[in-house]
């Protein structure tokens, strides 16, 4: 039994009372079997007369009640725990807090914990009394039966214990495609913008096709076990039944057993059998549940109060640190980043320069915290960013992408992104070096824009993403990629200016081809298949 979710219901009165209400409602509906099979037995062999079918009636009556309050009191603790885990994790926070993978936890993970806390538990309770119960009456009725039944029951648990572990490891390999799926999917449509920005959209899709492929196979592979599981249990059980009633038969055509304890111990046998078989298989359709919970208190563990949850890089111009990087694509054999090693000093001006697809774009979704390392670290001011407070940390940055999406809307809108800062907004249009079109437009800030800014040029386009960039006053790391790429010569003169004036007091990291925009910067990091590769003789530096 899991002891965290059992800790988690004794901890809470509310959720102990209906525990144990059920358990209690299960064990004594196991337990009127005996009283059933007692007085149906005496009814079909003549010993008791027909008047003793109404207290069997009110015995049978009376196990349905108790399943109903068993049914009722489950439900309502499966209610409590999940209610109480669910407010622990959102209350607590961390660094996955908005991740696709802690909200599918939070949604479908936690509901798989009720084929755990309405089946399993109570199976438990009833296998661990009624077995022994029907095994004492057993003993009492007739000796050879009650041997019989207890040299076979074992091999239930054992066989089950067997298949059980096996079913262990592939429901956590399903839970996991699960998670991986749906924290996938929901990440991809969150961060759907910056895809259709970066022309990716169609990748994912893909992606995520090869995703949901391997959740069906891993579920495919957990149905086939279960499967397996409640084939041998059945087999198991039916070989010691017949181990039972054969030889009870041949005693009873013999003369040597009389037909009251033959009937008995014919209606009792499979309940000694019944509990073990019903708690092997709510066993495996329980473990889904169980990874789920495993994942959920070890994400509690981890962010105790000890622990002292997300962090937070320290004030200022951090260092920029990456200790062998690597970054591997779902459905990409070749790494994005392979084993990179570079340390970005307070206020340094980097430039990254190598062929298409040698890693630049990677290395800055490293640092905006939307790529995850495969392994190795990413380091802020000496804080790794898969512990950091990722909201926090973007709002120190400032990103212009190659390709910046304008929104339907005014340019203000645009350059603002709901910003409070009007008073910013004149000055970070002429830094950038836009306002000398915009107060030629009809409107001026207040012209309308269509979607991606369809009206304005390419040039035009990445001087209001600048501006949005000198919107940032708190920016301390400025992220640019490719802002010269498809500019005219005036517009490249432009930007560069602008470009030169937003990275003073700044970390400033920028994927560059034109000899121009390298130029800015204080040292030239050539990128190759994925890792650094020394820089030419002769290339700036």
């Amino acid at each position: 039994m899991h002891k965290g979710l059992l800790g988690l219901a004794r901890g809470s009165r509310a959720v102990r009372g209906h525990l144990y209400a059920c358990v209690a409602a299960a064990v004594a509906a196991g337990l009127l079997v005996l009283v059933q099979a007692e007085l149906l037995a005496g009814v079909l062999s003549g010993r008791f007369t027909a008047a003793v079918l109404v207290p069997f009636a009110l015995v049978v009556a009376a196990r349905g009640g108790l399943v109903w309050v068993q049914g009722l009191a489950a439900a309502r603790t499966a209610a409590a725990v999940k209610t109480t885990l669910r407010r622990r994790l959102l209350s607590q926070g961390g660094p996955g807090e908005r991740s696709g993978a802690f909200v599918t936890l939070v949604g479908r993970g936690l509901d798989a914990l009720d084929p755990y806390l309405t089946g399993y538990l109570p199976a438990v309770a009833v296998a661990g009394v009624v077995p022994i119960a029907v095994l004492i009456r057993l003993f009492a009725a007739d000796l050879t039966t009650a041997l019989t039944v207890l040299l076979t029951l074992p091999l239930i648990p054992v066989f089950g214990a067997l298949v059980g572990w096996s079913t262990r490891a592939v429901t956590e390999r399903q839970w996991r495609a699960l998670t991986y799926l749906g924290g996938h999917f929901l990440d991809v449509v969150r961060g759907l913008p910056t895809l259709r920005a970066f022309g990716r959209a169609r990748h994912q899709a893909g992606v995520i096709r090869q995703v949901a492929d391997a959740h069906r196979a891993a579920t495919m592979r957990t149905l086939r076990v279960a499967f397996l599981s409640s084939l041998v249990l059945e087999l198991v059980a039916s070989l010691s039944l017949a181990l039972v009633a054969v030889p009870v038969g041949l005693r009873l055509l013999s003369g040597s057993l009389d037909l009251t304890t033959a009937l008995l111990v014919l209606l009792l046998a499979p309940e000694a059998y019944l509990p073990l078989r019903v708690m092997g298989t709510r066993f495996h359709a329980a473990m889904e549940g169980v990874a789920a919970a495993d994942q959920a208190f070890a994400l509690l563990d981890a962010g105790a109060p000890d622990s002292g949850g997300p962090m937070h890089p320290p004030p200022g111009v951090p260092e920029i640190r990456l200790e062998h990087v690597t970054v591997r694509y779902p459905g990409r054999d070749d790494a994005a980043l392979d084993d990179v090693s570079l340390v970005i000093a307070p206020g340094e001006r980097v430039a990254l320069v190598g062929e298409s697809g040698a890693g630049k774009s990677t290395l800055l979704l490293l640092l905006l915290g939307l790529v995850t390392p495969e392994s190795g670290r990413v380091l802020v001011g000496g804080v790794d960013l898969t512990t950091a407070d990722l909201p926090a940390w973007r709002r120190r940055l400032a990103f212009v992408p190659q390709r910046p999406h304008l929104f339907e809307g005014t340019i203000a809108d645009n350059i603002l992104l709901g910003a409070d800062l009007p008073g910013l907004l004149h000055t970070a249009t002429a830094a950038a070096y836009a306002d000398e079109f915009v107060q030629a437009l009809p409107a001026g800030y207040d012209t309308p824009l269509g979607e991606r800014g369809a009206n304005l040029s390419a040039g035009q386009r990445q001087r209001v993403a600048l501006a949005r960039a000198f919107c940032r006053p708190s920016a301390e790391v400025l992220l640019l990629d490719e802002p010269t790429a498809r500019l005219d010569g005036r517009s490249e003169a432009a930007v560069i200016e602008a470009t030169r004036a937003l990275a003073e007091g700044r970390t400033a990291i920028v994927v560059a081809h034109r000899p121009a925009m390298v130029a800015l910067a204080d040292r030239v990091i050539r990128l190759a298949n994925g890792k650094i590769t020394p820089t030419p003789v002769g290339a700036p530096s």
